[in-house]
């Protein structure tokens, strides 16, 4: 699972989402990308089981990029524990997005598998996203 080598500080707070992508909203590296359409966070494992799906796509000509990164500690505390005594532990990574969000970019193979691939890493996502593709 994707992890961040090192951090700072071990927990931090959920936060709050208030804006639209400034960053990385533009396609930067492939033709097609899968942009995002809300707010939300996603997990490393969603992430990994895309990145399975574009390898599978792209193996024999084409390249994929992964935009985002898991730096985001969720914590969770165990089941049938009181109130207080803390904030849980570190129980997943998750990278948070935006919306207008560029997530992955995929390049070198037509139009139409493109679509069908980033269907399909749609479904794995807990974000609705759209299909962009290069002016």
């Amino acid at each position: 699972m994707l992890a961040p080598k090192r951090q700072k500080h071990r927990k931090q707070f959920r936060g709050v989402w208030r804006r639209i992508a400034t960053k990385g909203h533009e396609l930067n590296f492939g033709s097609y990308g899968l942009r995002t359409m809300e707010p939300g966070w996603i997990k490393d494992r969603q992430i990994e089981a895309c990145r399975v799906v574009l390898a599978r796509a792209t193996r024999k000509s084409g390249k994929f990029w992964i935009r985002i990164f898991p730096d985001k500690p969720y914590t969770k505390k165990p089941p049938e524990v009181t109130m207080g005594a803390g904030k849980g532990d570190v129980s997943h990574f998750v990278a948070s997005v935006v919306p207008g969000r560029i997530m992955f970019e995929v390049d070198g193979i037509p139009e139409a598998d493109a679509r069908k691939v980033l269907a399909v890493v749609s479904s794995k996502l807990s974000v609705t996203t759209k299909f962009v593709k290069e002016e």
